[in-house]
């Protein structure tokens, strides 16, 4: 069984394509969510604040630019695996047309696990949490959107070209005192945005005639980010150049501690066509450049 969530759009999610902004979309998969739960009493990890149902890992896929309308849009929520201290929920965010049709604009998986703050770990689910969560299992082989290939992550490389300091405001944290797991996203933007415009010497709309939209995105939740009157540092890099796209990877650390991990794939877009497309040479050189520097980074690491 599938839960359905009607979501409204704001004229406020869009970018300046006009499409809903990725950030965005993991906003509307906690709405989701949350909806889930608290309807029909899939609660996990609901307790008092010693407690607490944690985002372990996103994996999102952008299928088609969802574009502002005054009706909502519809986001289908289920059970894709239960573990012994954590689970996964599956999502597809599309519309359904009266011939049964779809159009999809993202598919995307969430790991979920109830922790103990006060023991500082992740706890077991109880025989009644896996009950409710399995009211909404569905087998992940066939089901559109389930079993996402799980992303490889390239070494780390830290280069100053890549580092932004990351601020932490003090609206980005939740009732834990820890940052909300879709304002990593927005920190994954604002970084990749400075780097890529540093690349590009300063101003990404004269780049060229090709935007970047985000094409899949892979988020790993690893250490809380806490409000704090000291930035941590985002460190992103180049791991791979191909024809129409290219893969940032970038890292939240604080000192030598890896706070979270993320994958990002971009590909050029045209904006008239809305398809994909060729980056000119101006464009594509600072990419590769850094690309090498990357994996000459890597080399005399190793």
């Amino acid at each position: 069984m599938r839960h359905v969530y009607e979501c409204p759009l704001r004229w406020a999610d869009l970018d300046p394509l006009g499409h809903v902004n990725n950030v965005v979309y993991v906003d509307y998969l906690q709405e989701a969510r949350v909806d889930l739960m608290r309807r029909h009493a899939v609660r996990p990890g609901e307790g008092d604040l010693d407690e607490a149902l944690v985002v372990v890992r996103h994996d999102l896929q952008f299928v088609t630019p969802l574009l502002f309308r005054m009706r909502p849009v519809r986001i289908e929520v289920w059970v894709e695996e239960i573990r012994a201290a954590s689970f996964t929920l599956g999502y597809e965010i599309a519309d359904v047309h009266e011939d049964g049709t779809r159009t999809v604009y993202l598919r995307a998986t969430t790991v979920l696990s109830p922790f103990r703050f006060d023991a500082d770990r992740p706890r077991r689910l109880t025989a009644e949490e896996k009950d409710s969560l399995r009211d909404y299992l569905e087998p992940v082989l066939g089901v559109p959107g389930g079993a996402l290939e799980r992303v490889r992550w390239t070494p780390s490389v830290h280069l100053p070209e890549g580092r932004f300091p990351l601020h932490v405001r003090f609206s980005d944290v939740d009732v834990y005192g820890h940052v909300n797991n879709v304002k990593y996203v927005e920190y994954l933007q604002e970084s990749r945005i400075v780097v890529l415009s540093r690349l590009w010497g300063g101003d990404l709309a004269s780049a060229g005639d090709a935007q970047v939209v985000v094409a899949r995105l892979d988020v790993d939740y690893r250490v809380p980010l806490l409000h704090r009157g000291h930035t941590y540092d985002a460190w992103s890099w180049v791991s791979r150049v191909g024809r129409t796209s290219v893969v940032v990877e970038t890292e939240f650390t604080d000192g030598d501690v890896v706070c979270a991990r993320a994958r990002c794939v971009l590909v050029f877009f045209d904006t008239e066509t809305q398809a994909s497309t060729v980056p000119s040479p101006e464009q594509l050189a600072p990419l590769v450049a850094l690309h090498e520097a990357s994996v000459a980074a890597l080399d005399s690491a190793g």
